[in-house]
């Protein structure tokens, strides 16, 4: 017999699908209220004062006004918020800050505000409710729920709260959900990550879990912590495990060995949320775009990333996006962020209503040679040598070898298998031959004897998690980049390759 909870969680569903659906087909009439919100309200701080936001009704005025900027082109801003400075970027000061690891600047800090902050909140809820909608899904709400994060403990500056948004949004569980979600809050507390780990699978395993969220490359650590202890597959362990929420990298690389700690395959939901924003999260299970969040008080620009690195690249709206384009996504947001651009590339794969997927980062791709290799195309070729092997991996990265010893230069792939492939060589050249297909200028390269096909370097059994703990960034919503334009990671991975 079903529990009220899950009674009462399915009408519940259909109103929140009702709401979502309603902006959803109303994109852009749903942008243009947000982007005149946005000004209105923020006309009044100093950057609003010094970008002349009062004379600003357009799209084209606020190019004209706003350039793009990152973080360092921001800071100048946000060292003011975190001075304890009012009315800068938006009114008042901001209520958190989400501390994240920036890769100039050291530190960063992005302003979270009392208007932004329910967004992340509701975006996260809408995912699953819009599950329940779609599947009439509900076992699982009575079932104990895990969200592998880092720690909820919060730090002050100058009277605002600041720590990672993970553990931000940690305060934020709905009462409803308390009772059911794990960790403790003490073993949440813990800041080494493998101890965390240990703590997390002595709380979980005597529990009912029925959803297990988090960075893939952090669940499967917790996966084979159950495995290692209990001798069972994950799904055995946890029968009523039923549901898989994840974000930040690409699951398709992992998902032959999750089934395979698992034992069967469960449901999933791709997120996609940052600090900056919760930008879209997967409403359909049989569609891997993610329906893009266009009433969370985010503003959207779009700019082809061929062209990113031009002196004037063309900014366009949500209206002009065309399918399979990759575009280096620009928001400005009720969090006080102005043509910030989070360095993430997207794609769309739907129009009707529009949905996404994020095809890399801007600063991460192989071009050393003129090719612009991006992660959506490693990880494509990567996936189509997986199925044609029955291989499976744990961790990868690519990095431009220059200057070889013999031969010419080529692209060095740093894999860790879980299960090696048969014939290394073909496994090779099936990704080889996917990049080629992909990428003209790859092809143009290999065929011109620019480059030689890429070589396959294999890493020790927990390389990357040793290497990760090795630069203190192991655990948390650290993750390893799919792409260098040079060779940092893979001159240290080498100190964990196989023999």
């Amino acid at each position: 017999m079903k529990s009220l909870k899950a009674l009462l969680a399915k009408p519940f569903a259909k109103r929140i699908q009702k709401k979502v659906l309603k902006w959803a087909n109303n994109p852009i009439k749903t942008q243009e209220k947000v982007f005149k919100k946005l000004i209105k309200q923020a006309t009044k701080t100093q950057f609003g004062k010094d970008h002349d936001f009062e004379n600003i009704h357009s799209h084209a005025d606020f190019v004209k006004r706003v350039p793009i900027r990152d973080y360092e082109g921001l800071k100048p801003y946000v060292d003011k918020v975190v001075a304890g400075e009012a009315d800068i970027l938006w009114k008042g000061k901001p209520v958190y800050f989400a501390k994240t690891s920036g890769t100039t600047s050291g530190s960063k800090y992005i302003p979270i505000t009392k208007e932004s902050m329910p967004t992340h909140v509701e975006a996260a809820r809408n995912a699953i409710l819009l599950y329940i909608a779609e599947t009439g899904n509900t076992d699982f709400v009575n079932g104990k729920m895990i969200f592998l994060q880092g720690s909820p403990i919060l730090k002050e500056e100058n009277g605002v709260k600041l720590g990672r948004l993970s553990g931000i949004v940690a305060h934020y569980v709905p009462g409803y959900l308390q009772k059911n979600r794990m960790p403790s809050w003490e073993t949440n507390c813990i800041d080494d990550w493998e101890t965390k780990v240990e703590a997390i699978v002595d709380e979980t395993l005597p529990e009912k879990m029925a959803i297990i969220s988090g960075i893939p490359s952090w669940v499967q650590m917790y996966f084979e912590r159950i495995q290692e202890r209990t001798g069972k597959k994950v799904g055995d362990v946890f029968p009523d495990f039923k549901l898989f929420i994840f974000g930040g990298v690409n699951y398709e690389p992992y998902r032959n060995k999750f089934e395979n700690l698992i034992g069967r395959k469960v449901d999933s939901i791709e997120l996609y949320p940052a600090s900056e924003g919760f930008f879209a999260f997967q409403d359909q299970q049989n569609d891997k775009g993610m329906l893009l969040q266009l009433k969370s008080g985010i503003f959207y620009e779009f700019i082809k990333a061929d062209t990113f690195f031009d002196e004037n690249p063309t900014r366009i709206t949500l209206k002009d996006v065309e399918l399979g384009v990759n575009y280096v996504m620009i928001i400005s947001t009720n969090a006080g962020l102005w043509g910030y651009n989070i360095g993430d590339t997207v794609e769309f794969t739907s129009l009707k209503p529009y949905k996404v997927i994020v095809s890399g980062r801007i600063k991460h791709f192989i071009s050393a040679f003129g090719e612009h290799v991006i992660g959506k195309e490693v990880e494509h070729a990567l996936n189509d040598a997986l199925q044609d092997s029955g291989a499976s991996i744990n961790e990868f990265t690519v990095a431009p070898q220059i200057d070889p010893a013999v031969g010419l230069p080529y692209h060095e792939w740093f894999i860790e298998f879980e299960k090696e492939p048969e014939n290394m060589e073909v496994f090779s050249k099936t990704i080889d031959a996917s990049l080629q297909a992909q990428n003209s200028y790859y092809l143009d390269l290999i065929k011109g004897k620019i480059l030689q096909p890429l070589q396959v370097t294999k890493i020790q059994k927990d390389g990357f998690q040793n290497y990760m703990k090795s630069i203190g960034k192991l655990g948390g919503q650290n993750k390893i980049p799919r792409l260098s334009n040079d060779r940092k990671i893979a001159e240290t991975l080498t100190n964990y390759e196989k023999a």
